[in-house]
């Protein structure tokens, strides 16, 4: 495994290995603090590519004033042990002066699809994806690039910007990846104290009895699926709901409250985001209610 810190550099490696005839890049795009989540992206890479890729960059263009970004969680040594016993061929840590060696006057924007969800109580937060994933694929030009599922939405609008601009790069979405207990695995679960993180068991638990109701017959709508997970999640006394909603995937348009859930003709992800203490932690479902509805 080879660790480089230029765009100079991994242009040059990457020109290598296609002259060598490697077969095709596979991407795992990543802010570092890598867990068992980022080590099945990584994984699913070696499967499909030839070289396999990871970046570990804290962009500074999705956080807000207010987030945390000087605190967010950094363990170089601790992620390349991941990335090489998990197969990653180059692993690219540029500094944020690598990356932004100017102010950044040219922009990369999808619309409507970053108006809610995350993008409501983050404002230009998914500007700061798409850019600096954008930058990344510019750089790396992979075949194929792997996310994980657990921030739909990113997936939704990734997908949405490759296929916008003709991007010739695959989006694979892997599935989420979560504890024995249900928590969904993210690199902000070390913020959580010990009762937090008991308590934010609660959001997985939502999702599964909201699929169980429809698969019961108990709840049809929209209005009934949204009550019953807000109603779940505030069963814990330290969960502070951002938004647990119920839109169509992958465009993430609302869906009318008293429709039924069987009605809306394709995929729909349930979406939670919900603070425990100073955490913000998202976990969602996505499935098609016509195929839910079948297993009554």
């Amino acid at each position: 495994m080879r660790v480089i810190r230029t765009i100079a550099e991994l242009r040059e490696a990457l020109e290598y290995m296609r002259q060598g005839g490697h077969g095709p890049i596979g991407f795992v795009p990543t802010m570092g603090y890598l867990h068992e989540g980022h080590a099945s992206l990584l994984r699913k890479a070696g499967e499909k590519s030839g070289t396999v890729v990871m970046s570990i960059f804290v962009n500074p263009l999705q956080f807000g004033p207010n987030e945390d970004f000087a605190s967010y969680p950094r363990d170089e040594q601790r992620d390349l042990a991941l990335a090489e016993r998990e197969g990653a061929d180059l692993v690219f840590i540029p500094s944020v002066e690598e990356m932004y060696p100017q102010p950044i006057r040219t922009g990369v924007s999808v619309s409507s699809l970053t108006s809610q969800l995350c993008g409501a109580s983050r404002p230009g937060h998914f500007d700061g994806v798409t850019n600096v994933v954008s930058k990344l694929f510019h750089i790396v030009q992979p075949e194929y690039a792997f996310f994980g599922l657990k921030d739909a939405q990113q997936v939704a609008v990734l997908r949405r910007m490759v296929s916008d601009l003709n991007m010739n790069v695959d989006i694979i979405a892997c599935p989420i990846v979560r504890e024995e207990d249900g928590l969904a695995l993210s690199s902000r679960n070390v913020y959580l104290s010990s009762e937090e993180r008991r308590q934010a068991l609660v959001l997985s638990r939502s999702l599964r009895e909201v699929r169980q109701a429809m698969e019961e017959g108990s709840i049809r709508t929209v209005d009934e699926a949204r009550a019953l997970l807000v109603s779940v999640i505030s069963e814990s006394p330290l969960a502070v709901i951002d938004y647990a909603e119920i839109l169509t995937f992958p465009d993430l348009e609302e869906l009318e409250g008293g429709s039924r859930l069987t009605d809306a003709g394709g995929e729909v992800i349930m979406a939670l985001a919900v603070k425990f203490g100073r955490t913000r932690l998202i976990d969602n479902n996505v499935f098609i209610p016509k195929e839910a509805h079948a297993l009554v």
